[in-house]
Formats: C-alpha cells, sequence, structure tokens
C-alpha cells in the first residue's frame, strides 16, 4: 500500500548513498477513521512511490494544470484549496501518516476528484515522479525552520532544492513558501534570489501579501496566537 518514505539509492560503486533528510521520523497514532483511509483510500486516491515519471494525464484522467504541496501536514488547507479550485490537478506530498490519513478521508467525505496523495520524501517524489516542466505551482507551506544551527543543514530549502524545483516548474510557474520562522524566512529569500531564472513577484523585493488562495491552518494560527508574522514568498520561473 504505502512504500517506506525513503529508498535506498547506490551510487556507480554500489555504495548506499547517505542523504540528509529533512523532516522529522515522527507518526504518532493512527485513529480508526485515518487507518481506515490509509487501507481503503490510498488504493484510490493514493499513489505509491516509483522510479521514473508519472503520468499524469493518465492519474487524473484529464490534462490540467497541475499543483503540487509539499509537506501539507493534516490536509485540510490542500483539502480546500482542491475543493476550490476543481479546474486544478492536485498532488500533495506527505510523510507523517496520520496526515495522509486524514487527507485520505477528507478528501472522500467531500467527493473531491482533482486529488492525489504521496506518502514519500519529497526529494525523491521530485526526482524521479515530477516529468520536468510538468508544474504550474509548488507551495510549501510552513516547512521545518531547523532552528538550531547544526541543524541548518537539514532546511528543505537549499540550492540544490530549489534548482530541482526549477526543473520540474514550467516557463511561468510559480514556486510559493510561506513561514513563520524569520530567520528561515530570510534564508529562503537569499537562495531563491541567487538563481537568474526565478524572479521575486514581491513589489518590494522580499514579501508578497498572503494570497487569497493560500486557506488559513490551524499552524498559522497557532503562530499569529503566540505573535509570529507569517511572510510568503513567490517567485515566478520566466527564463
Amino acid at each position: 500500500m504505502i512504500n517506506n518514505v525513503v529508498s535506498v539509492k547506490f551510487d556507480k560503486q554500489g555504495y548506499a548513498i547517505r542523504r540528509i533528510h529533512t523532516f522529522r521520523r515522527r507518526q504518532g497514532r493512527l485513529t480508526k477513521r485515518q487507518k481506515y483511509a490509509l487501507v481503503n483510500l490510498f488504493p484510490v486516491i493514493g499513489t505509491p512511490y516509483q522510479i521514473y515519471p508519472l503520468n499524469l494525464q493518465k492519474l487524473f484522467d484529464r490534462i490540467a494544470p497541475i499543483i503540487l504541496e509539499i509537506g501539507f501536514g493534516m490536509g485540510s488547507s490542500l483539502v480546500e484549496m482542491a475543493a476550490a479550485y476543481p479546474e486544478y490537478n492536485f498532488i500533495g506530498v506527505e510523510v507523517y501518516l496520520p496526515g495522509v490519513g486524514s487527507c485520505l478521508a477528507s478528501t472522500k467525505e467531500r467527493n473531491i476528484y482533482n486529488l492525489r496523495l504521496i506518502c514519500h520524501d519529497a526529494v525523491e517524489v521530485l526526482e524521479d515522479m515530477i516529468p520536468s516542466g510538468s508544474l504550474s505551482l509548488v507551495q510549501i507551506f510552513f516547512p521545518d525552520p531547523w532552528h538550531k544551527a547544526r541543524h541548518n543543514k537539514r532546511r528543505i530549502i537549499q540550492p540544490s532544492f530549489i534548482d530541482l524545483i526549477g526543473n520540474k516548474l514550467a516557463l511561468g510557474g510559480i514556486v510559493h513558501i510561506a513561514t513563520d520562522c524569520k530567520s528561515y524566512a530570510e534564508h529562503i529569500l537569499k537562495v531563491i534570489s541567487c538563481f537568474s531564472f526565478f524572479r521575486n513577484l514581491s513589489v518590494t523585493g522580499d514579501y508578497v501579501p498572503r494570497p487569497i488562495t493560500r486557506f488559513p491552518t490551524k499552524f498559522e494560527q497557532r503562530a499569529h496566537h503566540l505573535g509570529y508574522d507569517v511572510r510568503d514568498l513567490m517567485f515566478e520561473k520566466y527564463l
């Protein structure tokens, strides 16, 4: 049903390649609803990890712009967005099983047909499953900031990852990132600004107002309650 969230890859000499993981290995207890969804709904709404590109037209049984969300958590905002924009196809990638289960259940309960889920490491999904130039939008909302300096290397937003996203986006495609961590926002701005094929959509050269297309999450509400500012960054691939 669901593969391991990471796969073992080998170099040309046959040695296993050690990769830095950008997510915390946490799972938590599954509710009955989540267990049922993982067993019964994942075969229909979910897509197992594979080492070759997806046929996106076959996956959705239609041609439409593709929006990829990385790390959707419990999936509430992703489900809302898919319901609000039926003219788009959505792919959600998450390694947290309770979140995948909840999102599967909500998708079924609301009769949403334009959303597919993958339970696997996002870097490997992008590398192996997403065809080049196929995405209209990549959204990453509230990625783990890995606050400690020695853990900063685990942040998902790194030059190699942004280069990978750039390859998967179509011309005119957008990467949209939101974070409540000021230092991470500054890091993201610095990293993406180094790529000549991206241009910042902010008129001030840094952050944009929250688009109405990004539905608020419980995580974001908690951040506001604690007095944290949420920063949205949007870059367009124009070369």
